[in-house]
């Protein structure tokens, strides 16, 4: 629980919902902030994202937001003089059809797992929005989505079971990953090729890296899933790239005669990267490099255009 008081965006990405749903909350349930400061917009306290947190459970469990909203207004508020408060009313249980692992990552991660369990894209899309204008595309891949999909990940090899949640939230990510490259195009020739290997179909962090590239005023071109490695050298013979990205999920489509042909290419590039957990380093060709996270591709990329663009001003 907090103790500082929170707006209701902070309420919402805590929770995993839309801001609108906790609007409705207030005006039909009651459910509203508490805390008024005059001149300022009321807070909510922890006794109301208490109640908060009930009613979010309830109705991710099958219950009526109505008949959850009733046991939800039954949660005591703190005594004011801070000793316990009178018996918690608990109220019905019910199996919500279990959760997201996340590991150590914070509030908004959980609560967008919340939200990708309950199917809730607006409030999916609201949160990965929301950080993304506030921490950065690399922050938000690395502490909010990259915990979220693996958690799904890890649930569905156990279970066998979130491909609607995967699929949802795959959207969700790919359409603010889109978003957030729109809104920054950068000028200038695209010295980055970014492409999948062939038969990879996991797309997401190569979405994320555009983003990234296009945060860092980097411009780049982007073929996208399953590319032939004849199809990839094609494209690098027409467009002279200083950088080629070649993303592997999984063992099965990181193979390194891709790579070899790509630096076999007329016009190779100044460099070649390796992303990916699919590629074992000792399997790679001399002169490929395999970048350890995002933040690391987007610099070595960033480095490369760079030197480029000096050695073309020289």
């Amino acid at each position: 629980m907090v103790d500082e008081a929170l707006s209701a965006g902070a309420v919402a990405r805590r929770l995993g919902v839309a801001v609108t749903t906790l609007r409705t909350w207030h005006q039909r349930y009651g459910l509203g902030p508490s805390e008024h400061v005059p001149g300022h917009h009321r807070r909510y306290t922890s006794a109301d994202l208490a109640r908060l947190e009930i009613m979010r459970r309830l109705t991710a469990e099958g219950v009526s937001p109505a008949e959850a909203a009733r046991w939800a207004r039954q949660a005591p508020d703190s005594s004011p003089n801070g000793t316990a408060a009178p018996r918690r009313i608990q109220p019905p249980s019910r199996d919500g059809g279990g959760s997201i692992p996340v590991g150590r990552a914070g509030p908004a991660a959980r609560g967008l797992a919340r939200a990708a369990m309950r199917l809730d894209a607006a409030a999916i899309s609201e949160t990965i929005a929301h950080a993304l204008a506030t921490s950065g595309v690399v922050a938000t891949w690395e502490g909010l989505l990259r915990p979220v999909l693996a958690g799904i990940g890890e649930r569905h090899a156990a279970t066998a079971g979130l491909i609607e949640v995967e699929h949802l939230v795959s959207r969700c990510v790919s359409e603010a990953l889109a978003a957030a490259s729109r809104a920054r195009v950068p000028t200038g020739p695209a010295r980055i090729l970014l492409s999948c290997a062939d038969e990879e179909q996991h797309t997401l962090p190569l979405e994320a890296l555009a983003a990234a590239l296009a945060e860092a005023g980097v411009s780049y071109r982007m073929l996208g899933a399953r590319v032939p490695a004849a199809a990839l050298v094609e494209a690098v013979n027409r467009t002279g790239p200083a950088a080629v990205v070649l993303w592997s999920h999984t063992r099965a489509t990181a193979d390194p005669a891709q790579l070899s042909a790509l630096l076999a290419a007329p016009r190779r590039p100044l460099l070649a990267l390796a992303a990916g957990p699919g590629w074992r380093a000792d399997t790679l060709p001399a002169g490929v490099v395999r970048p350890v996270d995002l933040a690391e591709a987007v610099s070595l990329a960033a480095a490369v255009r760079d030197s480029l663009d000096q050695s073309t001003r020289d």
